[in-house]
Formats: structure tokens, sequence, C-alpha cells
């Protein structure tokens, strides 16, 4: 026997006893639960929703060499299509989404897509929520939120990998910038930071002093050597390798927090420690 048909006969038996019209109790008791459907253009807690195009999701995660050993934080989540490409390529992966529609949303695509407990889902509010242990961090809004999550992104560890849907970070510099072709018509470039390791303020250098002005990943600055002052030319940090030129030398090193090593010139080993 059906569920309906035991839910429904006692209600009808009512009806007729009392010689009242049920049809609304009916049809609240015959009417199935459907699940929530997004609309493009819905209203979110900062932004209206607007889904990310699979091509440019997938050009994202190449744009962050996602892998394995990555940790994929989705900021404002969606329909969780980008954390479920990141399980996917086997990337430990969750979202973080406002709207908790959204959220259990997300969970029945990724348990479709057999990623379920792969691909993971939490409500919450991106600036309340704590990401720093993400490898990569990807997410899709306006550039005024993007500014405000700025400090927060680039006290992160160097390496992290930031990549945005569409919209940039001011007058941080992008790495790097791609455009998905193919079925993606709208909303297709994509933007990369590497979270760049932190090399302001002065270091000794053997007997010279290197004192660096860092802007994001761009270094200037000047090497002194008793009384010769050398500018610092084309002064580059990615994640925790630093380049720089001074006196028509190139020096090449890795920052390891107050202190940094590596060659210059013909090889000649070089160490800086921050004063």
């Amino acid at each position: 026997m059906q569920l309906a048909n035991v839910v429904l006969r006692p209600v009808l038996a009512i009806c007729f006893a009392l010689n009242i019209t049920c049809s609304g109790v009916l049809a609240q008791v015959q009417a199935p639960a459907k699940d929530f459907e997004p609309q493009i253009g819905q209203r979110g807690k900062d932004v209206i929703w607007v889904p990310t195009p699979q091509a440019l999701v997938d050009r994202m995660m190449d744009m962050a060499k996602v892998t394995p050993q990555d940790y994929v934080i989705d900021l404002g989540s969606g329909d969780g299509r980008t954390v479920i490409t990141a399980a996917k390529l086997g990337a430990k992966a969750l979202g973080i989404e406002y709207n908790p529609d959204m959220v259990e949303l997300s969970k029945r695509n990724a348990i479709k897509e057999g990623l379920g407990g792969k691909a993971n889902f939490v409500q919450g509010d991106i600036f309340q929520s704590d990401f720093s242990q993400a490898t990569v961090v990807t997410m899709f809004l306006l550039s005024q939120l993007n500014l405000k999550l700025r400090p927060i992104l680039l006290d992160m560890k160097p390496g992290t990998r930031v990549v945005s849907n569409t919209f940039d970070m001011g007058d941080w510099q992008a790495d790097q910038i791609v455009e998905a072709t193919g079925e993606c018509t709208s909303y297709c470039r994509a933007y990369l930071w590497i979270i760049p390791a932190k090399v302001d303020g002065t270091w000794q250098m053997g007997q010279s002093e290197l004192t660096l002005e860092q802007t994001y990943q761009m270094v200037k600055g000047t090497l002194k050597t008793g009384n010769v002052i050398a500018p610092i030319m084309d002064g580059r940090l990615a994640a925790d390798r630093i380049t720089f030129t001074a006196g028509g030398t190139r020096y090449a090193g890795v920052v390891r927090g107050t202190a940094m090593d590596g060659t210059a010139g013909g090889g000649t080993a070089w160490q800086a420690t921050r004063r």
C-alpha cells in the first residue's frame, strides 16, 4: 500500500463526516517536496549568484596547478562546481557558502558526482571564516570584496595561489591572466596571484646592507657596500623565491623567514639576515 493512500484515507473520511472541503489539505498531503533550484541573479549576502562557466573553472584549476597535495577552498561556493572540480583532481576541497540552500544543493551535486565526503561544504560568512590552511583559494566576488579580502590573503603562507573569476585586486598586479574559450561566452577571464614572502626592511648581507621596499610581489631598494650604493633593479618575488639585480650582478635566492640565501652572478653564494 502506498504511503499517500495511508495518509489520504483518514483525511477523506474526516472530510466526508464533517461535510467540509479539504482540498487544501489534500493538496498539501499530495504535493511532493521539491529540491531547491537556484536562479541566476538571485541575491546573496554580498553578491548575486551567477555560476562560473565550467570552461573557466577548468582553466582556474590549470592556472593554480591543482594537485592531490592541495587544499582548495572556494569562497562563496554557490552550486559547488569549483569545489567538485578540485575534488575530481584529487585535491582536498571545501566550499564556504552563506546561503544554506546552496550548501545543501552543493552537497547533493557532490553526491551525484560520487564525491560525497571528498567535496565538502559549510555554511558561513567568508569574512568570518578561517581559510588560512588553504594552498589554493578560489572566488567569484566583486572587486570591492576582493580588496576587503586582500590583506587577509597577503598574510597567508607564501606560495598560496589565489584565483579570481573576472574581478581583480586593484593595484595588486596579477601574476597571470587567462581567458577561457570554446563554450565560455561570459565571465571568461581569470586572474592568478601567488602570495609572496615578506621581505620589506633592512638585511645584513655579509659586509653589505641590503634595504628592500616591497609592493606585493615587486621589490626595489638599495645594496650598500662601503660608500657604494647600488639601486635594486628588476626585483621580484615568486612565493618564497626572490630575484634582483644590483651593481650589474643578478641575485637569486630563497626567503626563509628572517633569512635569505642563494647565488649571485656566476654561482657565488650569498646569505642575508633581517636586521
